[in-house]
């Protein structure tokens, strides 16, 4: 598996993240949909990692964005439906806490839903050292919304 920097506007990049938009407003309620659309990952200031296969087949991807000048918010984690259970979330996580690290990040915080469709994930976040948190950033209480942080 390899890891590396990649394009949300790539056509399968792309469709792996309506994938993850198409469960995220199946599962929450539209005020509590924090995952960001392609474009929105394809702005300056974001970093996106995708896990490819030797071949190039995309297993996976997650990005980093900023929450100010120590502080990162992991998103857009998701590995593709036929990569599950092979490791590629914990990769891709790993990677991204190894660029918050690089760029001088003390802490790196997480959105996820509260519904059963998230238990896996927040599983990989908390085995991962990631710990309940209060909301930050831009977000609020939201009876929808779990929030998790660790610091690096």
């Amino acid at each position: 598996m390899r890891i590396a920097e990649d394009d949300p506007l790539a056509p399968d990049v792309r469709a792996l993240l309506e994938e993850h938009l198409a469960d995220m407003r199946r599962t929450s309620p539209p005020e509590s949909v924090h995952a960001l659309d392609p474009g929105a990952l394809a702005v300056p200031g974001v970093l996106f990692l995708t896990a490819r296969d030797d071949e190039g087949a995309l297993l996976g991807c997650g990005a980093l964005t900023s929450q100010g000048e120590a502080e990162g918010e992991l998103k857009s984690m998701r590995t593709a439906t036929v990569a599950r259970g092979r490791g590629v979330a914990t990769a891709v996580l790993g990677a991204v806490l190894d660029a918050a690290r690089r760029r001088g990040m003390t802490r790196v915080s997480l959105e996820t839903g509260t519904e059963p469709f998230f238990d896996a994930p927040v599983r990989l976040y908390l085995r991962n050292g990631f710990a309940p948190c209060g909301p930050f950033g831009s977000y609020t209480d939201d009876p929808h919304s779990r929030y998790l942080s660790r610091t690096l």
